[in-house]
């Protein structure tokens, strides 16, 4: 790569945002190169590097939805944070991360207790690496003669020569009729915050606005605060996370040689490859782990009015099939369905007015004309992350979008990004010395959601910064070194 003349100092990286993305660049980073000079600043205001919206959760009752044999954080060792969690003693705090057939899902919270002790190890461990985790936001960034300016809250500045954005995950958006009711006491906008659900009675019949997996996590811990009422979830299309198969996966199908430019081909290869695997014995999510691998080259190879099709009509259902539930959480889904607990509906939310401390909500069934109303105690927005609007909402992006050093890309996913995660200025020109990790790059990469992708990402972006310290020391980063031996870090860590 060729890019600016890279200072004689030791060279300052800004990462702003702590959560897995950010973590993992700079833990791998500081792996990559123990020895060279460098100042490594993480901006995240949680105590706990590594958790972020998805694994910051104290709830008990939230669980990974990969087996923990497969949260693999190290290429070179995949079964890491498994064995961690069995030895570490985590095990013994949680016997419920277990299921019948052997395989973990641990509490949400417990993986990002691992990479931050991970990380902090590595810290520790680097010769002339100097990292410092500053427990504030970033709320401008601005390009100057030397790099960066980074305004943190308090009017607090820091220089950067390089900046990595993990922003990650925003919060929700209310869709259009539950503006109408925001301030609600009982309208739950963001269900993430830790006491979300407190203005909930135990009684209270509850509408769900969203049926992935946030909505599995809401009933999850609803019934373990001892809520008794009735819970429906409604969706457009009513579709809810898979469950997770018990026996192993491995990818088939081949849709990277010759990818389909168009949507419906796509749709065609993904259902003669299904036929296939049910000819074979093998299960469906084969073809949805091969889908997964070769993402990022399906993505590329469709048009731009493609992609938008994709997004339109089918991500629902690549959702509900990719991003399947832990064996705890369906488990518990699937009991309240049948007993009628839980109601699932395909319908569209048409409007929500108050009515007294409760709501008066208008549904539309899917494939109906007419609408049905009915009376809910409570709401709980599990529409997911506004991606569409990060940009705007985000301070520090915002700074950066107004000076047209970065820009939100054209389906509402995030920022514009080239394959080397460069942000894309205003004029089209990528910049080596701003990058971006996780799901906001998902409009370059196709599919940044899951941790192998973001893992993997993150390895990427790592060595990119790696080889541009390197030449600011005139030499190549030293080869990568194999992951920490379990319990050695974690140990270090817990003193």
């Amino acid at each position: 790569m060729t890019g600016p003349a890279v200072p004689q100092i030791a060279p300052q990286i800004a990462i702003v945002g702590g959560g897995f993305t950010g973590a993992a660049v700079a833990l791998y980073l500081l792996q990559k190169t123990p020895s060279v000079r460098a100042s490594i600043e993480i901006f995240e205001p949680g105590t706990v590097l590594g958790a972020g919206l998805a694994y910051a959760t104290p709830d008990p009752e939230h669980r990974i939805n990969v087996a923990a044999a497969r949260m693999a954080l190290f290429s070179d060792d995949p079964t890491h944070f498994d064995r961690w969690f069995h030895l570490s003693g985590e095990i013994k705090v949680d016997p419920r991360a277990v299921v019948s057939d052997g395989r973990t899902y641990p509490r949400r919270a417990v993986f990002a207790r691992a990479v931050d002790g991970l990380l902090r190890a590595a810290a520790r461990e680097a010769d002339q690496i100097e990292f410092r985790h500053t427990r504030r936001r970033v709320e401008q960034i601005a390009r100057s003669a030397d790099g960066y300016r980074l305004r943190l809250e308090g009017n607090e500045t820091r220089r950067a020569d390089l900046v990595v954005l993990a922003v990650g995950h925003p919060t929700p958006a209310l869709p259009k009729p539950l503006r109408a009711v925001a301030g609600h006491l009982r309208l739950i906008g963001n269900p993430w915050p830790v006491d979300a659900l407190q203005p909930i009675r135990p009684t209270d019949r509850i509408l769900i606005v969203g049926t992935g997996l946030t909505m599995g996590d809401v009933v999850a811990s609803l019934r373990a605060r001892g809520h008794e009422g009735a819970i429906t979830a409604v969706s457009r299309r009513g579709l809810t996370p898979r469950p997770r198969t018990a026996g192993k996966v491995e990818p088939l199908g081949d849709f990277a040689r010759e990818p389909a430019r168009t949507v419906s081909t796509l749709l065609r290869q993904v259902r003669v490859a299904l036929r296939d695997a049910k000819a074979a014995g093998r299960p469906w999510e084969d073809v949805v782990d091969a889908l997964r691998q070769q993402a990022t080259a399906i993505w590329r190879a469709l048009p731009a009015p493609e992609k938008h099709r994709f997004l339109r009509h089918l991500r629902p259902y690549w959702d509900a099939h990719r991003y399947q539930a832990a064996p705890q959480i369906d488990g518990l889904v699937v009991r309240e369905r049948q007993k009628g607990g839980l109601q699932i509906l395909a319908a569209s939310l048409q409007s929500v007015a108050p009515d007294g401390d409760g709501f008066q909500v208008a549904l539309r069934p899917r494939g109906q004309a007419e609408t049905v109303t009915e009376r809910f105690d409570a709401i709980v927005n599990c529409t997911g992350p506004a991606h569409d609007s990060v940009v705007r909402a985000n301070p520090a992006l915002a700074s950066l979008a107004g000076a047209g050093a970065l820009q939100a890309d054209e389906f509402g996913l995030g920022i514009e990004t080239d394959l080397e995660a460069r942000v894309i200025d205003r004029d089209g020109t990528p910049n080596e010395t701003l990058l971006v990790v996780g799901p906001l790059a998902r409009s370059a990469y196709g599919e940044l959601m899951g941790l192998p992708q973001v893992s993997w990402q993150t390895h990427q972006v790592a060595e990119q910064v790696a080889e541009w310290l390197g030449r600011s020391e005139r030499q190549l980063s030293s080869p990568r070194i194999p992951a920490p031996s379990v319990g050695a870090p974690e140990r270090r860590a817990a003193g």
